[in-house]
C-alpha cells in the first residue's frame, strides 16, 4: 500500500512539471509497480481526487501549517488530507502509510498535520465564507467567465459536477454479430432516460465485450453531433478529426456500414489506434487518411462529401470531470487561439461538400466563444450556408458531458 501512496506523490511531482497528463502518469506508474487491481483503483482515486480538490486541500493546509512548505511535503500532505477529508479512508491507515513517505526531517510535521485534521476534522468541513472556487476547486478566471456565462448558482452546480466522478456509459454496436449479453446496468432513474441504444456500466466494464466491438465505451453526449449529421446509407461521409474512433463508429452505425465513411487524423501516430478501433468495432472497410485540417484539403476532395463530421480540438470545458488535469493547464488565451484554429477547419472544410451538402461543426466545450459565436460568424460570412440546427449540452442541466453541435448546410457551391 505505501508504493501505491508514494506512486501518487511521484505522479503529482512529474504532473506539476506540466508535461505529461495525469492519465498517462497513473498507468505508467501502475504498471511500473505491478500493482493490483485494488492498488490501482487506489492510486487513481488519490491522484484524480487531489486534482480534482487541488484548491481545497491547499486551503485545508494553510488552516492546518502556517509557513512555507517545500514542494515534496506539500503532494505528500495533499495525499494524506485527500484520504483522510476526501475519500474518508480509515484514519490510521492514511495517517501511518503516509507519514512514511516524508524524509525523516519532515515527518513530524506530517504528523502533526494529519493529526490535527482528524482532530478538526468537522470545522475543516464548514466552508462559511470560503470562496465556491476554492471550496469546488476550480481557477478564478474560470469561475468568473462562467459566472457571466451561466451565473453563480449555475456555476458552482457546474463544478461541483466537474469534481464527481464520471460514471462508464457504452454504446450498442449494432453492427456486431449475435445477440449482446449486456452487462449489470445502474438502475438508477436517470438510467431510464439515456439514449437508445445506451447503457450505463455499474462496476467492471466487460471485457470480452470491449473485445467483440459489442459495445464502446461512450458518453450519451457525443451522439448530438452525429445525430444532427444524420448520415444515409450511400451517402459519401467524412469524418475529418476522427482518432480514436468514436464518432466515426457511430456515423458507421447510422449508414449500416463504414464503406461510404473516409476517416482523417492530423496525426499519423494515431491511426493505428483508430483503425484498431475501427476493425474491433465491425467498421473495418472505412477508410483511413492522414491530413491536417488547418491546411486546405487535397483537390481529389473537393466536392467530394454529402455529409462532414468536423469534430475540433477544443478547451475541453465540457469533459472536465473525465480530463481531470485540463482545468489547471487551460488559459483564457488558448480559448481564443483555438478558435482561430476551429475557423481554419472550417472554413478548409467547406469546399469538399457538394452542393446541398452539408457540415456539422462540434466540441466538448460549453464557450460561446467557440461555439455559438463562431458559427454565427461563419454564417455572418458565407451567406451560401445556413443553420439547419444545432445542440448545447450542459453538464450542471443535461447530467451528461458537455458538447455543442451545429449542422450548417450549403445552398450552392463554393
Amino acid at each position: 500500500m505505501k508504493s501505491t501512496r508514494r506512486a501518487a506523490v511521484s505522479i503529482l511531482r512529474a504532473w506539476s512539471k506540466g508535461h505529461v497528463y495525469a492519465e498517462g502518469l497513473i498507468e505508467r506508474h501502475a504498471s511500473r509497480n505491478s500493482l493490483s487491481s485494488a492498488d490501482r483503483a487506489l492510486l487513481n482515486a488519490i491522484v484524480l481526487g487531489v486534482l480534482r480538490n487541488l484548491r481545497l486541500l491547499d486551503h485545508w493546509i494553510a488552516e492546518l501549517r502556517k509557513g512555507k512548505l517545500d514542494d515534496e511535503t506539500r503532494d505528500i500532505l495533499r495525499v494524506g488530507l485527500c484520504q483522510l477529508l476526501i475519500l474518508r479512508l480509515p484514519d490510521h491507515a492514511a495517517v501511518f502509510e503516509t507519514v512514511e513517505l516524508g524524509k525523516s526531517g519532515v515527518r513530524g510535521l506530517i504528523n502533526a498535520v494529519l493529526r490535527r485534521a482528524i482532530a478538526t476534522r468537522k470545522k475543516l468541513y464548514d466552508f462559511d465564507g470560503v470562496a465556491p472556487e476554492i471550496v469546488h476547486s476550480h481557477p478564478d478566471w474560470l469561475f468568473k467567465r462562467w459566472k457571466k456565462a451561466f451565473g453563480k448558482e449555475d456555476t458552482i452546480a457546474l463544478m461541483d459536477f466537474n469534481n464527481s466522478p464520471a460514471p462508464t456509459f457504452a454504446r450498442i454496436n449494432p453492427l456486431a454479430a449475435g445477440i449482446v449479453d449486456l452487462p449489470a446496468v445502474s438502475e438508477d432513474p436517470e438510467a431510464e432516460e439515456l439514449p437508445a441504444g445506451f447503457i450505463k456500466i455499474e462496476g467492471q466494464v466487460p471485457g470480452e465485450l470491449l473485445a467483440k466491438g459489442q459495445i464502446y465505451i461512450q458518453d450519451p453526449a457525443t451522439r448530438h453531433a452525429v445525430e444532427l449529421l444524420d448520415p444515409k446509407p450511400g451517402e459519401k461521409v467524412l469524418d475529418a478529426c476522427a482518432a480514436p474512433g468514436g464518432k466515426a463508429f457511430l456515423i458507421a452505425a447510422a449508414q449500416g456500414s463504414a464503406k461510404d465513411l473516409l476517416c482523417t487524423d492530423s496525426n499519423d501516430k494515431r491511426l493505428p489506434r483508430l483503425r484498431e478501433n475501427l476493425e474491433r468495432l465491425h467498421c473495418g472497410d472505412a477508410g483511413i487518411e492522414v491530413h491536417d485540417w488547418s491546411q486546405p484539403a487535397p483537390s481529389k476532395w473537393h466536392g467530394a462529401f454529402d455529409a462532414i463530421l468536423l469534430d475540433v480540438p477544443c478547451s475541453n470545458t465540457g469533459v472536465f470531470r473525465r480530463r481531470v488535469d485540463v482545468r489547471w493547464r487551460l488559459r483564457p488565451a488558448d480559448i481564443t487561439e483555438l478558435t482561430k484554429l476551429q475557423r481554419q477547419i472550417l472554413e478548409n472544410a467547406l469546399p469538399c461538400l457538394k452542393p446541398g451538402g452539408r457540415v456539422v461543426y462540434s466540441t466538448c466545450s460549453i464557450e460561446a466563444e467557440e461555439n455559438q459565436d463562431l458559427i454565427a460568424a461563419v454564417l455572418a460570412d458565407h451567406p451560401e450556408l445556413h443553420l439547419a440546427g444545432s445542440r448545447q449540452a450542459l453538464p450542471q442541466r443535461d447530467g451528461t458531458d458537455g458538447a455543442f453541435a451545429a449542422c450548417l448546410v450549403l445552398s450552392r457551391g463554393i
